[in-house]
């Protein structure tokens, strides 16, 4: 545990100091570094769960911004969607939470925090209501959700690295490991654990995973998944499992359990200096691959097999360009409901060319198909890192349900 704060804290000073003097960041930017190579590939022995006993004493004292059973919760409410098809078509896609869902999600939102000063308190902003909505609400379809609240690296701290120190970014991931040592110790009873998070959320998880999971078989049995989008995960070239974990393999099927889904989205060729896809990135001064033997890891989660696949993103209808930039997808049409989605509007594939590995979107282009594609929405450095979670949301969800039919802890 110590030495993953450790690392994670020296990872975001680096990562802020490089993004100091580039493009800032847009709304839901990261604020750390990839955490560095673990060793060797290994086999866990079989184990038992975790000691209710030895747990019970963590205190419940996290502030919640999901968990089942809380009052006013941005992750159960309404999931219905409007389709909107190339002609212009729409439909109804009715959804809600599921009623005694099999396992649980352990989400960690994304830079949003517009407060002031360099963490965020643990006050519940209108920014974390949204991101949540936006990015874990859907998720209440297969599992339940426990999204905590933790002291961020804000926005304003990266828009001025040098007000980020050891302390402050200490004080983050304590955060983020307390809460889940609260959820094991008081709300997991032995459940399958999917977790989800993006940007400095799939930073925090990275390093998370590494400290409690990777290298804790009793602990290991209970991951379903591990979706971490834009997070810079890496692997040894052209193998499954390495590089940042030990023991948890990139997923290769719908059905596989215990494995990691991780990428990051571009609809062109990541440039020299991206801050995705690369392993020289800027993002990865700290664990920077000198020898040229590791690479981003890319698991599509539309075909986590390989080969390219439709992708079901969805949507916020309400506060989107607040919350992903004013670049962000707009419906063409007045939609009523919380989400909108554009069937068959996109494909994915994971590529690897000039150094670079990443989730390649593509949209056929037709004259008669006038909805919103998703250039232009950053610069090149960033790609299309606001929209990695939503362009791919259905797949994701999808995927987590059908992981959980077959989980057996």
């Amino acid at each position: 545990m110590r030495r993953a704060i450790l690392f994670f804290a020296l990872s975001v000073l680096l990562t802020a100091a490089a993004c100091g003097s580039s493009t800032p960041a847009p709304s839901a930017a990261p604020t750390s570094a990839s955490t560095p190579a673990v060793g060797p590939t290994s086999t866990a022995p079989a184990s038992t769960a975790p000691d209710p006993a030895a747990t019970a004493a963590v205190p419940d004292d996290t502030v919640w911004l999901c968990r089942p059973g809380l009052a006013g919760n941005p992750c159960a409410g309404d999931l219905d969607a409007t389709a909107i098809k190339a002609d212009g078509s729409t439909s109804l896609e009715p959804a809600a939470p599921a009623k005694d869902p099999p396992i649980d999600c352990f989400y960690v939102y994304p830079t949003v925090s517009r407060q002031k000063g360099t963490n965020a308190t643990l006050a519940i902003d209108p920014a974390e209501r949204a991101v949540a909505i936006a990015q874990a609400a859907r998720f209440s379809q297969v599992c339940n959700v426990y999204a905590p609240m933790y002291q961020q690296l804000t926005l304003a701290a990266i828009a001025n690295p040098a007000s980020i120190d050891i302390v402050s970014a200490v004080v983050a991931y304590q955060g983020v490991a307390a809460a889940f040592n609260d959820y094991m110790a008081n709300y997991n009873h032995g459940r399958g654990i999917v977790f989800i998070g993006h940007s400095q959320g799939a930073f925090m998880l990275t390093a998370l995973l590494k400290a409690e999971v990777d290298s804790k078989p009793e602990t290991r049995r209970l991951l379903v998944s591990a979706l971490l989008m834009g997070g810079n995960v890496t692997v040894p070239i052209g193998k499954s499992v390495g590089g940042d974990f030990a023991n948890i393999p990139a997923c290769s099927s719908t059905t596989q359990v215990g494995c990691v889904v991780a990428y990051s989205s571009f609809d062109t060729t990541p440039p020299a200096n991206a801050l995705f896809g690369r392993t020289n990135s800027a993002l990865n001064i700290f664990g920077s691959d000198t020898s040229g033997t590791m690479q981003v890891l890319c698991v599509n989660p539309a075909a986590p097999g390989g080969g390219s696949a439709q992708l079901t993103p969805y949507l916020p209808t309400q506060d989107l360009s607040a919350l992903l930039g004013t670049g962000a997808p707009k419906a063409p049409v007045a939609v009523k409901t919380p989400f909108v989605t554009y069937p068959g509007e996109f494909s994915a594939h994971c590529q690897t060319s000039s150094g670079a590995t990443w989730l390649q979107i593509d949209r056929p282009t037709t004259r008669t198909d006038h909805r919103p594609g998703v250039s232009g929405l950053g610069s090149p450095r960033w790609g299309l890192h606001v929209v990695d979670v939503n362009i791919a949301l259905g797949n994701l969800v999808d995927l987590v349900r059908s992981e959980a039919a077959g989980f057996q802890p």
